[in-house]
């Protein structure tokens, strides 16, 4: 297997297929936490040559968990991903957590900066820790959502927090209806919550509609966390990617190699074809994107297929005078290819 940037959470789409609440409906909620458990730790003891490279190359932090009033000091690979320190932590557990896959790492405020759950996709080397001043600390909480808002009515918030209003709150992702959003996060609701029918999150709900970039825009700002998940375990990124909403395309039109991987690696389909039947691959010839034509091709995307004007990427590529990446299509071989 090809040495190329792939996502940390190399786990994540199997882990997620087995996390789904409405798999066995006589399955008690307790005998499900533990199956999330058992697949967290099976996943996690597997060896990593990485890991072990970086034995001497630690860092402790004291890692509190509110809910089960437990504190406990934790040594962690800071080149691995928040994701990996999550699955270390998830291993060292002698209780069950409710929704286990929607807990964060959350670096509270301190001097000045304002407290904020560490993104998953990240390294945890990307989140600088004051080990001056002792061992040091995060919480390890539920996602929700961090208010900035200055004096906040906890008591006005938490009313609003209804079965109501969150339907009506789906409802109006459902309909792109972007300032109602607005003004209802404005009002403080948090939008990291699970619709009771659907099981979808307003992020993952967003991430399958067309056209919804306000949409999704409003909602980020609004609180909503990228990674909060799904009652069946998958981000907004799993489920755009599913539903084939042609990501990989924008990814190579404007170059962006490691949301092109990510995007792959979660299902996103090489030969989804736009308005004018390009492929990702034809995006990458007419634009001279050469990393992500690459990426493209070594994942087996097809070289040969044609858009609505009888083109093969090749032939796009000349057209457009992009000589040296037109060279690189021609020459590649089925043997080159490399599967994740």
């Amino acid at each position: 297997m090809l040495n190329m940037p792939r996502s940390p959470t190399s786990s994540e789409d199997e882990m997620a297929q087995s996390f789904s609440d409405d798999s066995v409906e006589s399955e008690s909620d307790s005998s499900k936490e533990e199956t999330i458990y058992d697949t967290i730790k099976a996943t996690a003891e597997k060896p990593s040559s990485k890991m072990e490279d970086a034995q001497n190359n630690t860092l402790v932090i004291r890692i509190i968990i509110p809910d089960l009033q437990q504190t406990k000091c934790i040594q962690f690979n800071p080149e691995a991903s928040v994701w990996v320190a999550k699955q270390r932590i998830l291993c060292t557990l002698n209780q069950s957590l409710k929704d286990v896959l929607n807990y964060g790492l959350f670096q509270p405020a301190n001097n000045g900066r304002e407290g904020k759950f560490l993104d998953e996709e990240r390294l945890l080397m990307e989140y600088p820790q004051n080990i001056n001043k002792g061992v040091p600390s995060l919480e390890f909480s539920y996602k929700k959502r961090v208010y900035r808002q200055l004096n906040l009515d906890e008591k006005q918030v938490a009313k609003f927090h209804n079965k109501a209003n969150f339907r009506k709150f789906m409802d109006l992702v459902h309909h792109h209806s972007v300032e109602k959003l607005i003004k209802m996060l404005d009002r403080g609701l948090d939008p990291n919550y699970h619709d009771l029918e659907s099981g979808e999150t307003p992020l993952t709900l967003a991430a399958q509609l067309s056209n919804t970039t306000e949409v999704i825009k409003a909602l980020k700002n609004g609180g909503a966390h990228l990674d909060f998940r799904a009652k069946d375990g998958m981000t907004a990124l799993h489920k755009a990617a599913r539903a084939k909403n042609q990501l990989t395309l924008k990814a190579c039109r404007y170059g962006h190699v490691h949301h092109l991987e990510h995007f792959l690696f979660y299902g996103a389909d090489m030969g989804a074809q736009n308005a004018s039947g390009n492929t990702a691959l034809h995006i990458c010839a007419l634009y001279n994107q050469d990393s992500c034509a690459r990426v493209l091709l070594l994942r087996g995307a097809n070289k040969e297929l044609k858009n609505y004007n009888n083109q093969s990427p090749f032939q796009v590529a000349i057209i457009a005078g992009n000589f040296e990446l037109a060279e690189y299509i021609k020459n590649h071989k089925e043997t080159d290819i490399v599967f994740a």
